[in-house]
């Protein structure tokens, strides 16, 4: 073959090597795994008329939730999840792949008249069904139409949540009526705040549907923008910048947007090109921007909303949240951070010219963009309004800024579509948040009938005893049984609703006496291992939308992302033997410190092994070690500690000599 020949064939790879997936790729991907992207096609008026049920529907939701309208609790909720399944049913098919334009099948029409009549029923006659307590049951027609609203919204779930949960609860509602009169059993889990109406769905109306809204407003304001050009100049320039680009902005983004998959795709559109440009591997790129968009939602303050509700189940200030969070999430994306640098270092990447990276100089002005969030987080953690109150503000500041930010790019002549905030825009947030809610919303109703299931039978005794059985009473193993369940239980579930199903599933266990967890770790225990179901296979969907983008292979790109994520899988098992790293019975600062240390030391001997690199390439025995050394510092134990530190210390002493002198004999 001729020389030229040669350079053109090169040029032809090097340009499929760095050819990115398009939007419509990213759509195919996600419609073929993500349940929740599988939407019906809206045109012309029908569209319209959509839409403005969505935009109708967060303002009902917005005024609902700071009013207290109704102020019957079970007027309210079940007026909120008769609006759901309508919404729901507008929104999605009976199966994947119908998109055919404008076209609402009489079978979906015939559910949804159907199932919101129990809903709006029991909304108008609630007084009367709440004085008729558990006779209500010897009413034939309101047998009927509790079994009809929650089969409706089993079928709902199915379509938009996915099969996992679906399956749980089918075996629960078996399991249900074979041990509890079946009348008990319809009437705890339709009429009373043990079933459908639990606390899930209780804590999704009156919070968590707001903060969803204020998220849609804040993507909105151009601050994802902001983010990525701020972790541009923090480490942009280092080797293998783009990819520690990635890490530093999904973080920021992921912790708003309450959704790993919406941040893989939001930030992963500029940084997976700019990571594959550099020189990593596409199924690298896709994986570091899924599994650190995955880590957005266990970032404080705001944890994808997940905060709030934590704040709620384990009956404990905000701010206390927020702070709770802050180490294990410090050591996760520490992790990511160096697993990215290591690779980095083994292929020789450089970062990106200086020249080319945004002046922080030019950056500083806009901090104004932050002010939303400030303002949240200092109202909240204050405690100067509600919740709800606060995020209504952050909502009116965020629409400030937005028009704020709008007007100055205009006088700057700066053209960035982007950051433009219009009143379609503004309507575009109410319509998205509303459609948001979707998911969350079934999703926390099936946690509440998963949790009503388990308390009308008093299986939760059986669970834990048969925990306790199979562990054997220690806790290690529990935990281990428990990760599992979290991880099959998370798939495919949003952030929000993930945390309650394991809140109300998984971390009684935890709790119980027998297995001996305090409650705080138990609660960020299940929590970390329902959100880590988005980059584990089989169903890794954040991982699948950062493939899409990169255009690589999904199941390579997941394993990618379970890889560097490995601290997500350590982590909370620190903190669950030594609750310290939660800020939980600290008798001096040193504690703190001494974990903080051996931990990222540790995670960093487990991430070089994990790599296959340190100063140079390693062999089979020093990664082996490595992984033994990095593990013993994760064990909070004096001993342990030092055998780690002396291990990894040695092996980093080691490689360094021995690079050096490769270095000075080739020079």
């Amino acid at each position: 073959m001729k020389p030229n020949e040669n350079e053109k064939l090169n040029e032809i790879q090097e340009e499929i090597d760095l050819s990115v997936g398009t939007a419509e790729d990213v759509e195919a991907v996600m419609k073929k795994y993500d349940r929740e992207s599988n939407t019906r096609v809206w045109e012309g008026k029908p569209k319209a008329v959509i839409r403005a049920l969505g935009i109708l529907f967060s303002c009902y939701c917005i005024f609902s939730t700071l009013k207290g309208w109704p102020t019957l609790p079970e007027q309210k909720l079940n007026i909120f999840l008769g609006l759901i399944l309508i919404i729901g049913y507008l929104h999605f098919p009976i199966k994947k792949g119908m998109s055919r334009p404008n076209y609402l099948p009489w079978y979906d029409i015939v559910l949804m008249v159907v199932g919101v009549i129990p809903f709006f029923y029991f909304a108008y006659k609630a007084n009367d069904i709440i004085k008729l307590s558990s006779f209500v049951t010897q009413d034939m027609k309101m047998v009927v139409l509790a079994i009809v609203g929650v089969l409706v919204f089993m079928e709902l779930c199915r379509r938009c949540v996915g099969l996992p949960i679906l399956c749980v609860l089918t075996a629960l509602l078996i399991y249900a009526f074979y041990e509890v009169r079946f009348g008990k059993v319809v009437y705890d889990l339709f009429y009373t705040a043990s079933g459908i109406m639990g606390t899930p769905i209780n804590v999704c109306q009156k919070y968590i549907v707001i903060f969803i809204i204020f998220g849609a407003f804040l993507e909105r304001t151009g601050i994802s923008n902001f983010f990525i050009s701020l972790a541009n100049c923090a480490a942009g320039s280092s080797a293998g910048g783009p990819a520690k680009v990635a890490v530093i902005s999904s973080a920021l983004c992921g912790m708003v947007s309450g959704s790993s998959v919406g941040n893989t795709v939001t930030t992963g559109s500029v940084t997976i090109p700019m990571m594959k440009k550099t020189g990593y591997k596409p199924e690298f790129a896709g994986a570091v921007e899924a599994a650190a968009s995955t880590g957005g939602q266990i970032m404080p303050p705001i944890m994808g909303a997940a905060a709030f509700l934590m704040a709620e189940y384990m009956n404990v200030p905000y701010a206390q949240v927020a702070l709770k969070a802050i180490l294990p999430a410090m050591l996760y994306f520490t992790g990511i951070y160096i697993a990215v640098h290591l690779e980095a270092k083994k292929l020789g990447l450089k970062g990106i010219p200086r020249s080319e990276l945004p002046k922080l100089s030019k950056l500083l002005p806009k901090i104004y963009l932050l002010l939303p969030l400030v303002v949240l987080v200092v109202l909240v953690s204050a405690q100067i309004r509600t919740m709800q109150v606060s995020a209504a503000i952050a909502i009116l500041i965020a629409v400030i800024v937005g028009v704020i930010n709008t007007l100055i790019n205009k006088a700057c002549g700066i053209d960035e579509p982007s950051e433009e905030f219009t009143v379609t825009k503004f309507f575009d947030a109410l319509e998205a948040g509303g459609k948001s809610t979707i998911t969350v919303a079934v999703a926390c109703a099936m946690a509440g009938l998963v949790a009503g299931c388990i308390t009308t039978t008093g299986l939760a005794s059986t669970l834990i005893t048969g925990i306790v059985k199979i562990s054997g009473g220690q806790a290690i193993v529990a935990l281990f049984l428990t990760m599992i369940c979290c991880i099959v239980l998370g798939m495919g579930v949003p952030t929000t609703a993930n945390f309650c199903i394991m809140a109300s599933t998984c971390a009684p266990i935890l709790i119980d006496n027998r297995i001996g967890i305090i409650p705080v770790a138990a609660y960020f225990f299940v929590f970390y291992f329902g959100i880590v179901a988005d980059i584990t296979p089989p169903v890794a969907l954040a991982a699948y939308a950062g493939s899409a983008i990169a255009k690589s292979s999904p199941m390579k790109t997941a394993l990618n992302a379970t890889r560097l994520a490995i601290a997500a899988f350590i982590v909370p098992y620190i903190f669950a033997f030594s609750p310290v790293m939660l800020f939980e019975g600290v008798t001096s600062p040193l504690q703190v410190v001494q974990i903080v240390f051996t931990s990222l030391f540790g995670i960093f001997g487990i991430a070089a092994a994990l790599n296959g690199f340190l100063y140079r390439r390693l062999n089979i025995p020093f990664r082996l070690l490595l992984v033994a050394g990095g593990l013993c510092m994760l064990h909070p134990e004096p001993i342990s500690d030092v055998v780690g530190i002396v291990v990894v210390g040695g092996i980093c002493l080691l490689q360094y000599r021995a690079a050096k002198k490769e270095k000075a004999s080739l020079a």
